[in-house]
């Protein structure tokens, strides 16, 4: 594992694209796909998937844990430093000798990775967005969606729609109720706090929060109590990663439903296949790894312990890979 420089741009190719090299990792893009190498092998990702995957590892900050853009490359977080890895979670990879990773200052290879999806994005394609709802990512360099590209993620300090927080209730974002939402209701709840208590009392109707968002598989920060965190989210079609837990963290399926195939995060080999609806609880426990299909936009409520103490404790074995006993 070696500390490396910030990447390199290169010129453009035949179909318009840059390339850029980051450490010893480099990447390129064609028509359909992106390429990634480093000194011992190299992937190829349809353009699509890997767009949606880069999207969310910039936009969540590369997230707890492990972010696996497919079965052999991805990102491990340790908040200050980001590893870019090669089948580092692959056993095949591993056996083989063809793993490979390297450690990165956390603002170089965030910058990096934003300017590769800055420039590998063309116009009219949305990586956040469900398929439905954008254009397309394919063929040669075509403008860009820098707009898109560079949103950000939606976090409240103590709660949406406190006074004094930035984050305003559904009803002053400006955004339209999505496409699958129409039936839901808009109605605001009636708050009447004592007096000297308005600014510390306040309730919003997170359904028609949610229903108002305009991107998939993006949890924003609804509310903040010490490290509890509530991060809500709508999902459509695939969860463009893979994440591998560095704690538990808790699903609360809000509406409609979504099958969860979850792997040994180590090893990729199927522990279970969930299929959560509307109601459900569940935990995900902090050695496995998860990837969610949802058929129909459903809402989740994700429910994260923001401790940064809880990595090393659960890897020295002080705290739990699970969340309870039975």
């Amino acid at each position: 594992m070696t500390d490396t420089a910030p990447a390199v741009v290169g010129d453009r190719n035949e179909h318009g694209y840059r390339s850029f090299r980051l450490g010893e990792f480099t990447f390129d893009r064609d028509e359909y796909f992106a390429h990634v190498a480093w000194p011992s092998g190299k992937d190829v990702l349809s353009i699509d998937a890997f767009l949606r995957a880069l999207q969310r590892d910039v936009a969540w900050g590369f997230f707890y844990g492990v972010v696996n853009f497919d079965a052999v490359i991805g990102t491990v977080n340790h908040y200050g430093e980001v590893d870019l890895f090669a089948g580092s979670f692959n056993e095949s990879y591993r056996g083989a000798g063809l793993d490979y990773v390297e450690r990165f200052p956390h603002e170089d290879i965030h910058a990096a990775f934003q300017a590769i999806l800055d420039d590998w994005t063309i116009e009219g394609f949305d990586p956040f967005a469900a398929p439905e709802e954008t254009g397309s990512p394919w063929g040669d360099k075509q403008g860009s969606n820098t707009k898109a590209v560079t949103r950000r993620r939606v976090t409240a300090k103590r709660m949406v729609g406190v006074p004094g927080d930035e984050v305003p209730r559904s009803d002053a974002t400006g955004h339209p109720v999505n496409r699958m939402f129409a039936d839901v209701p808009q109605d605001e709840p009636d708050v009447e706090p004592e007096p000297g208590f308005e600014e510390e009392v306040c309730g919003f109707n997170l359904f028609a929060y949610l229903s108002r968002s305009d991107v998939t598989w993006n949890p924003s920060v609804v509310s903040v109590c010490e490290d509890s965190l509530y991060c809500p989210t709508t999902e459509e079609f695939i969860l463009p990663i893979i994440h591998g837990n560095d704690r538990v963290e808790w699903f609360v399926q809000l509406s409609d439903q979504i099958e969860w195939v979850v792997a040994d995060k180590e090893t990729n080999a199927l522990r279970a296949r969930v299929t959560m609806k509307a109601g459900d609880v569940a935990a995900m426990p902090a050695d496995i790894r998860h990837q969610g299909f949802s058929p129909k936009r459903s809402m989740l409520l994700v429910w994260e312990n923001g401790s940064a103490a809880l990595p090393r404790m659960i890897a020295e074995g002080r705290a739990p890979t699970y969340p309870v006993d039975f």
